[in-house]
């Protein structure tokens, strides 16, 4: 688990992506909010002798449990919680779902979808009106080819990070911006850090930089849905190629292969580097000791910059029994501001649902960081995606390094490996 940005305090817990999915970094401790009650306009209806099996992790369970508990009374229904730890609840949930004994809706993140959907175990969701309550690339997150997968509760991404105290609270709009405010004021070395899991390689925490050079890692159809094409070739790729390796060692050294969780922490919060490109987790949000500017990343390329965006919430089983009874719970209940609001206090994550966003942006970092989702772009769910993590990096840091003196040849090269291997 890891800290994340709140109203006020700022601490927060989350939970990591997967490894396949995700490079970001260290765990932290979990919030001990207690989830407030719960209550439903929801029409009420009979469903006496039905019972609804929900699977969460320790996190989530007190807030599901104080929805759950109005279900119940409501509508005569009976829910069980079962407890899980969260790393396990997607490969469980493929493998007792089609033996009858997984649950009729799970907690999960939107980027299990695609292997979710590709395992037969998950339901469509159907929010009706009120899919225009929530942020729009939440509801995109859950969608797989062009169906709505599963009920939005929480979205996070990486923004730009700056020390007022060092450059003044005034947010750069583009790179060449960025890098000035960082020369004037002392910082001609080191402007800006670029976090690439040391040699590791991030394409996770770079993509903002990329996106702005026009190179998605896939194209979208007209419905939001990711396809198989890869969008990262061509001259956008190659553009942003050349970028990475004339800010890399071999150029004006803004990027290098050093920069890991710990190293990126320690120099942000010792005022070496006046901007950072990272998530709410970062422990100097612990308090308010920084003077901080959160705002969205500066386009380097003349595009939006556009993070991925990590979406939380409900999926249903294919195998429920009480699939419209499931709808219900998700639709009438766990999709109402008093059940997201008690999910926020018990896992503080920025809201997917729009008017609690808009509540919890008067915090001018949360503000950001919101900002920023509403620029980027879901983590694709494909399972294709799979197949780009080692690629991706591996060129970025053979770039970054000057390992190679052919930078847009070994972009090139990345993505004709990577078209093969998704055939």
């Amino acid at each position: 688990m890891r800290k994340q940005i709140g109203m006020g305090a700022a601490v927060l817990a989350t939970a990591s992506l997967l490894a396949a999915c995700s490079s970001d970094p260290e765990p932290a401790e979990t919030a001990s909010t207690e989830p407030t009650a719960s209550t439903s306009e929801a029409p009420a209806i009979d469903a006496s002798g039905q019972t609804l099996t929900i699977w969460t992790d320790a996190e989530r369970e007190g807030a599901i449990q104080t929805v759950a508990d109005t279900f119940q009374e409501e509508t005569g229904a009976t829910v069980e919680i079962v407890q899980k730890n969260f790393e396990d609840l997607r490969n469980d949930f493929i493998a007792q779902v089609p033996t009858g004994e997984g649950p009729d809706i799970t907690v999960g993140a939107h980027d299990w979808a695609g292997a979710l959907v590709e395992a037969g175990v998950v339901n469509t969701v159907d929010l009706g009106e009120t899919a225009d309550d929530f942020e729009q690339v939440a509801v995109d997150a859950f969608t797989y080819d062009g169906q709505l997968y599963g009920l939005p509760y929480a979205t996070e991404a990486i923004a730009l990070i700056q020390n007022a105290d060092l450059v003044g609270d005034t947010a750069p709009t583009t790179w060449d911006e960025m890098i000035s405010m960082a020369e004037e004021a002392g910082f001609e070395d080191r402007p800006f850090l670029l976090y690439t899991n040391g040699t590791t390689g991030d394409g996770y925490s770079s993509y903002p930089v990329q996106t702005s050079f026009g190179a998605p890692v896939f194209v979208q159809d007209e419905s939001g849905s990711y396809t198989t094409e890869v969008g990262m070739g061509g001259e956008a790729g190659q553009a942003y190629a050349q970028f990475l390796y004339d800010n890399g060692q071999a150029g004006t050294g803004y990027f290098s292969d050093t920069i890991d969780y710990d190293t990126s922490n320690q120099l942000f919060a010792d005022g070496e580097v006046p901007f950072l490109l990272q998530g709410p987790w970062m422990p100097f949000f612990d308090d308010d000791s920084m003077n901080i500017v959160v705002s969205p990343m500066v386009s380097a390329g003349g595009e939006d910059a556009a993070p991925f965006v990590g979406v939380q919430g409900f999926y249903v089983s294919s195998q429920s029994e009480n699939t419209l009874l499931a709808n219900q719970f998700l639709t009438n209940y766990m999709a109402t501001e008093d059940a997201q609001r008690a999910l926020y206090e018990a896992d503080p994550r920025l809201p997917a649902l729009t008017s609690l966003a808009e509540e919890f942006s008067a915090d001018p970092i949360t503000a950001g960081f919101v900002a920023s989702a509403a620029q980027g772009v879901p983590m694709p769910s494909i399972p294709e995606m799979g197949n780009v993590w080692d690629l991706w990096n591996a060129a970025e840091i053979q770039i970054i390094t000057g390992a190679t003196d052919d930078p847009t040849g070994t972009w090139d090269a990345m993505v004709a490996e990577l078209e093969a291997s998704i055939g």
